[in-house]
């Protein structure tokens, strides 16, 4: 292994290179490893919330790599906003089986499927009598119809379609649910990490799937050995995030073409609305990656890309597929701050609890005031529909440069791969996802994320 006199991140990754370097480690050692689940409850908020998660790590202590600090390297994984650990499960294979990494994919809360060993979700997102999937955060607790309203929102059409969301009533479980999940996420976190990547073991390097990045983030600095960002496809902060939302609505090119120029109206989600995915979240990555990797002709086989699109949905709706979580990947106070006092009068807090409360609600978005956020290394992929080259030089970096405690950053722009890095393309059969662990890899053994 290169050392770290000798190694510094590539700004660029040819494709040829790419393809070698997938090649290299999957054709490389295989190390032997257990895959295990962990689903543990915690106390937040006055509420109980079952958290799962899925551990992946080598069967042999003697396989297991430690960093030039001497610990053992963790990797903690979150997934993206339609997924769950199993999302991940690819990359975290990649980690453990060929570098020797432990990894610990956590599934988001509510979206871990405890009615089956399979940990699949059944059925479609919008069920035939209009009533919609809705999160478990409990083990044997189901949200009924009564507990919500189901609206179509057509504000978003040019990046969404039509929207189906369901608005939790005021006063039912599924409205105070949605109110206090942040802490419970935060909570789930710290308590996922205590028991698998505990202090003075492991040094852990977080990395987050585009609305898992912010929650890595939000975690970087409030988790003592989380030592580095592995941040592939990876939204930073909240705060960032929807400046990055911003600019790249009107600028910004994808493979060369230019964007459609309409600058995007800022988040304004009511923290009691679960956005319900469909199939048309997968076009809406689709079309951009066809224009990439296609070229404007992609349009003369629409029929036949909306075959693709309706078949993957197909597999894809055994995942999750809700979301909620803008409230912190795009910096929407108001909505942080009714979640944090509908759960204060809940409660029925002080003030001066309901006030730390809110405080610590609309934290999330932010860096910690004081702590320094570790250092950062960012990958993209070529045929990204949210993560251009451009929006990272114009924006996420400079964000970053401009925190009074500026962290180590660097950028790898891979010249393969899509937003779903682990979509396989020709010659690269589980996609980008072995560059990326690659490099991530290196630059841990390198010392680029040592003080």
């Amino acid at each position: 292994m290169n050392d770290r006199t000798t190694w510094t991140p590539p700004p660029e990754v040819s494709r040829e290179e790419a393809l070698a370097i997938s090649k290299e480690v999957l054709g490389g050692r295989d190390i032997p490893i257990n895959e295990t689940e962990d689903i543990f409850r915690i106390k937040c908020l006055g509420l109980d919330w079952d958290m799962g998660v899925c551990v992946f790590e080598p069967k042999s202590p003697e396989d297991a790599a430690r960093g030039p600090d001497g610990k053992k390297i963790g990797v903690f994984v979150l997934h993206g906003g339609s997924g769950d650990f199993k999302a991940m499960a690819p990359l975290a294979r990649i980690y453990a089986g060929k570098f020797g990494h432990k990894v610990v994919c956590m599934t988001f809360p509510g979206r871990h499927y405890f009615d089956d060993p399979s940990r699949d979700w059944p059925g479609d997102t919008i069920k035939p009598d209009g009533s919609v999937r809705t999160p478990m955060w409990l083990r044997g607790e189901h949200i009924t119809p009564d507990q919500y309203d189901v609206v179509s929102d057509t504000t978003k059409r040019m990046r969404y379609g039509t929207r189906t969301v369901a608005r939790a009533k005021p006063g039912s479980n599924f409205y105070y649910r949605m109110a206090a999940w942040p802490a419970a996420f935060e909570d789930g976190m710290r308590e996922a990490m205590r028991r698998h990547l505990p202090a003075g073991e492991y040094s852990i390097y977080g990395t987050g799937h585009s609305t898992g990045g912010p929650h890595i983030f939000m975690m970087c600095q409030r988790v003592p050995n989380m030592v580095g960002v592995i941040a592939v496809e990876h939204s930073p902060f909240g705060v960032i995030q929807a400046k990055q939302h911003d600019w790249s609505g009107a600028l910004g090119k994808i493979a060369g073409f230019e964007r459609v120029s309409q600058k995007p109206d800022p988040r304004s989600d009511p923290f009691n609305e679960l956005y319900i995915r469909t199939w048309r979240d997968l076009a809406r990555y689709r079309g951009p990656e066809a224009l990439g990797q296609e070229g404007p002709a992609a349009l003369m086989r629409l029929p036949w890309l909306m075959e693709e699109i309706l078949d993957a949905w197909e597999a894809s709706k055994k995942r999750p597929q809700f979301k909620a979580e803008y409230i912190i990947t795009h910096n929407v106070q108001a909505s942080l701050k009714a979640a944090a006092e509908a759960t204060a009068d809940r409660l029925k807090l002080s003030p001066e609890d309901r006030a730390a409360l809110v405080a610590r609600f609309c934290s999330y978005p932010h860096p910690v005031p004081g702590k320094k956020v570790p250092p950062i290394l960012f990958t993209i992929t070529k045929d990204s529909r949210d993560h251009s080259a451009d929006v990272y030089r114009e924006v996420v970096l400079p964000e970053f440069a401009k925190l009074p405690m500026a962290p180590k950053t660097a950028l790898i722009h891979l010249g393969a791969g899509v937003h779903t890095y682990w979509k396989p393309e020709e010659g690269l059969p589980v996609g980008a996802a072995p560059i990326a662990a690659y490099l991530n890899h290196q630059a841990i053994m390198s010392g680029y994320f040592l003080p």
